[in-house]
């Protein structure tokens, strides 16, 4: 009878907690789980005990019933102090925590050392085991940390009640119950009436009851966990989220569709290097310069890109991740706005002649925007005794590299980059424009001081593309421009500058106007060296290869390489 009673307490007490895993959420408090996990088990040793046949079996069953007797009261009054909104630092929840072991602990001890039980005996009452024990020193602690749980939790309660309108009604009266309930059947029923079956897993099942109504209804009043799950699911919201260190941490399905690369990158895997990246890593970029900056649009083409009715757009936002109140990297959320740019495109379709009209006035804007950088550029190195025409002939060797590369389809690089490239490659060195004279214009080798100082036009010519650039409407053109400036000195093996990338760290378009950076210097006359013959040049940018420069793109050097001489040899006739 009194296997069958524990059996029955112990698989509803499995019941319920199977219940709580099928209503789990995520947002739910570690607490609840807690929870659910003790009372199965403090119900077991129950059984147990129940079971028992001999004084060390009896011992094992007090033992599993004292697992949930030393914890659960405390994970009670944790779940309470959350719902309530009370903040509890973390050393007095360790501290809480470690008494509670510590009581755990001495409950080990029992048949052994006199702690919790100084006496313990066993005996079968017709077909029920009975265990003699009488209680020690550790036993009067564990009842004075019920005693303290127990005020502690009706406390809070209370204290909210009066002092917190926040915090539901409903919730606060169900956290009485469970506590309240354990407690009288221990203190009162069991030892007042002398019952022969023990009333505290009764009151466990109970306990479980009353959290369950509260797991299920208290994610209700969680505003900003409700409003999340239903903007997401609603709105069908993207987001996919990185550390500080631009690492990949992860991201949803709908942003996995719509940006199908996401499907080929590994978790803390470095993003934003590789040209397919190179969109968000722009979003990215653009709020790490300046966090006003994080607002962009997404467009999703259609599979017919002449047609407008096929394409998605979205509102892109860029903001810091946060974990609890710190800023642990950034997030990127998509939200579908394709509604309200078709609806906006359909206006704009009623003024065509207008839009032609500014369409014209644009281009005009945009070629004087190019001549104008053009003509910065030739300044720059009008003030460059040493390297006159550099700008002409990388710009054509640039072209020509590009070229192979579309030729061998190896790359998978759009048209639009590569053409990107082609005009960035005039911009490369605008960052001389911060170099002293004295040192630009020396007739001969630089000082290592003199070296560093020349350095800087890398990073400088980054910025000052970055502020021409500022309010253009092709942003891919101009991350491609200041990659191509800021980037052109790193080497394949990590040893360039400014910032030592390495591999594909460094961006593809920097990675072309390396090779023809060098090439150039190599085969033109310096105030420090002379030119040297197309075999020198090209023996040095083959052992180059996989050193200084991008291994992959020896196949296109190689394939360039005739059209390079001939062009460097039609300038010298």
């Amino acid at each position: 009878m009194f296997a069958l009673y524990y059996g029955m307490i112990f698989a509803a007490s499995l019941t319920c907690a199977a219940l709580y895993i099928y209503i789990w959420h995520k947002h739910f408090d570690v607490n609840f789980t807690l929870i659910f996990t003790l009372i199965p088990i403090a119900c077991l040793g129950y059984l147990l005990s129940a079971l028992a046949h001999s004084l060390e079996a009896a011992i094992i069953g007090q033992q599993i019933i004292y697992i949930g007797g030393s914890f659960l009261q405390l994970f009670i009054v944790f779940s309470i102090f959350n719902l309530c909104k009370v903040e509890v630092p973390k050393y007095l929840r360790l501290v809480l925590f470690a008494f509670c072991a510590i009581v755990y602990a001495s409950v080990l001890t029992i048949g052994h050392l006199d702690w919790f039980y100084t006496k313990v005996s066993f005996e079968m009452i017709g077909s029920r085991p009975v265990l003699h024990k009488e209680y020690g020193i550790m036993h009067t602690v564990f009842y004075v940390l019920v005693c303290l749980y127990l005020i502690t939790g009706i406390i809070t309660i209370i204290y909210s009640w009066i002092r917190k309108k926040e915090i539901p009604r409903r919730i606060l009266i169900m956290l009485i119950f469970p506590d309240i309930v354990c407690v009288v059947n221990y203190f009162i029923i069991l030892k007042v009436f002398n019952l022969s079956v023990d009333l505290v897993p009764l009151g466990y099942i109970f306990a479980q009851l009353i959290y369950l109504l509260i797991a299920y209804r208290v994610n209700l009043y969680d505003v900003s966990n409700t409003v999340i799950d239903s903007f997401v699911q609603e709105q069908k919201v993207g987001y996919i989220s990185f550390d500080f260190n631009l690492r990949y941490l992860g991201s949803n399905q709908v942003a996995k569709d719509l940006v199908p690369e996401l499907n080929d990158i590994a978790i803390d895997e470095l993003f934003g290097y590789k040209p397919s990246q190179r969109k968000i890593r722009h979003f990215l970029d653009s709020f790490r310069q300046n966090n006003e900056n994080n607002t962009f649009v997404y467009v999703v083409n259609g599979p017919d890109d002449d047609s407008f009715e096929d394409d998605q757009f979205y509102n892109v936002n860029v903001n810091y991740l946060y974990d609890g109140k710190w800023k642990r990297g950034y997030i990127i959320t998509f939200i579908d706005d394709t509604p309200n740019k078709k609806y906006i495109k359909l206006l704009d379709n009623y003024n065509d002649t207008l839009k032609k009209e500014v369409d014209d006035k644009t281009r005009h804007i945009v070629e004087m925007h190019d001549n104008l950088i053009m003509g910065m550029a030739m300044m720059v190195e009008s003030r460059d005794n040493s390297t006159g025409g550099h700008i002409k002939r990388t710009s054509e060797g640039v072209r020509l590299l590009i070229d192979e590369i579309l030729d061998e389809g190896n790359l998978d690089l759009s048209d639009e980059f590569c053409k990107d490239v082609i005009k960035a490659a005039p911009m490369h060195d605008l960052g001389k424009i911060a170099v002293d004279d004295d040192i630009l214009r020396k007739p001969g080798r630089f000082t290592p001081e003199e070296f560093e100082k020349m350095k800087a036009h890398a990073a400088e010519g980054a910025k000052v593309i970055h502020e021409i650039l500022l309010h253009t409407d092709d942003d891919s053109f101009k991350k491609v421009a200041e990659n191509v400036a800021h980037y052109h000195h790193e080497r394949w093996d990590g040893s360039g500058y400014p910032e030592k990338l390495a591999g594909e760290q460094i961006p593809i378009e920097a990675r072309i106007m390396a090779i023809a950076d060098v090439y150039d210097a190599l085969v033109s006359k310096r105030v420090y060296k002379e030119a040297f013959d197309f075999e020198r040049a090209d023996k040095i940018i083959m052992e180059g290869m996989g050193s200084q420069f991008d291994p992959r793109l020896q196949s296109v050097y190689e394939k360039a390489r005739p059209k390079l001489e001939a062009y460097y040899a039609s300038l010298a006739e």
